[in-house]
């Protein structure tokens, strides 16, 4: 076996081994598990799907929306989208970590609650309307009455 064909055999191989599925965002901005090779069926968009979406992991930014959250300013929190209409919430609250979950409301898969809990008694409730399942916004309120406006995704 010569050099050249020595290389192409060991690309073609690489290539082999490296052509599992792999996620990418459809038209619509879900996430399509693409397996190289196998061809959409007809009416099926051009991302041919390999099975539901996974977990999305979103940045979610609060900005003071009254006085009692001008003390603290910007909050920095993460929900993942389990892509099934519920998540998960966590954020940190003067140095406590509230965790709690996020919900779809019934019959709009868009509009949704979200409420958190930390170890000391902090609670925040949320309400929050989703533009595609990466991009969000929203309003918070913390149980001492600071309330802020919720910026999700990117």
């Amino acid at each position: 076996m010569n050099r050249k064909t020595r290389i192409a055999a060991a690309l073609a191989a690489s290539s082999l081994m490296l052509s599992g599925c792999y996620v990418v965002p459809g038209p619509d901005g879900q996430l399509w598990h693409v397996i190289p090779g196998h061809a959409p069926a007809s009416g099926v968009p051009p991302y041919p799907t390999g099975g539901a979406p996974g977990p999305v992991s979103l940045n979610v930014r609060l900005y003071p929306a009254n006085e009692s959250a001008t003390q603290t300013g910007v909050l920095t929190g993460t929900v993942i989208n389990m892509m099934t209409g519920k998540g998960r919430f966590q954020l940190n609250y003067k140095g406590e970590v509230l965790n709690g979950e996020a919900t779809r409301v019934d019959g709009d898969a868009r509009r949704g609650v979200a409420s958190a809990f930390g170890p000391s008694g902090t609670y925040m409730s949320c309400e929050y309307q989703m533009s595609n399942p990466r991009q969000g916004a929203g309003t918070c309120t913390l149980s001492n009455g600071a309330t802020y406006k919720a910026h999700i995704g990117s």
